[in-house]
């Protein structure tokens, strides 16, 4: 029975320790119909990991097969923001971000990314 146990909790932490980069999705989850529709979102990823180069972040919003590219919030240094178009007719997106990095390794940089969970954003009509 201990020997179960123990080998749970080496799991549990095995996976935990692989989790280096978390998102905190800053979008409502429902937005008012825009005349134009694009509608804003916003993340905000915190890192474990420290060889990330913070400087080489390139956020992306994912629809699908489609890449929407987002850009820094001024004065924040963990926070991107986007416009994601939504066709007029469509009442639901569902997204997910996706970073790409690069990291100190020895000799050159390495490269990799992280993709978040994916989130929904409903659009009322006024």
């Amino acid at each position: 029975m201990l020997k179960r146990l123990s080998a749970m909790l080496s799991l549990s932490l095995l996976a935990l320790a692989g989790c280096t980069s978390t998102f905190t999705n800053l979008t409502p989850q429902t937005q008012m119909r825009s005349a134009d529709n694009q509608y804003k979102v916003e993340v905000a990823m915190a890192s474990r990991q420290q060889s990330l180069r913070w400087d080489s972040i390139k956020p992306q919003i994912q629809v699908g097969t489609d890449y929407y590219p987002m850009r820094p919030i001024l004065l924040m240094t963990n926070r991107w923001e986007g416009f994601l178009p939504v066709p007029s007719r469509t009442s639901i997106v569902h997204y997910r971000y996706k970073f790409d990095f690069n990291y100190n390794a020895m000799g050159s940089a390495g490269a990799d990314s992280a993709l978040s969970p994916e989130y929904s954003l409903r659009i009322v009509d006024k």
